[in-house]
């Protein structure tokens, strides 16, 4: 999967998207997980909101 990624992002378009990690702390155990996702610029703020 990471090949098509590191692909996808060498097009031109590549340069609107960012890698964002996100450090989420588990109600359960209170062990920290993170969680990737490749978000689009404008939508960074979003996702770190959630």
């Amino acid at each position: 999967m990471a090949k098509k990624v590191v692909a996808t992002l060498k097009t031109g378009k590549g340069k609107e998207f960012t890698k964002v990690i996100k450090m989420i702390k588990s109600p359960k155990t209170g062990a920290y997980a993170f969680r990737e996702e490749i978000v689009h610029n404008d939508h960074i703020e979003d996702f770190l909101k959630k």
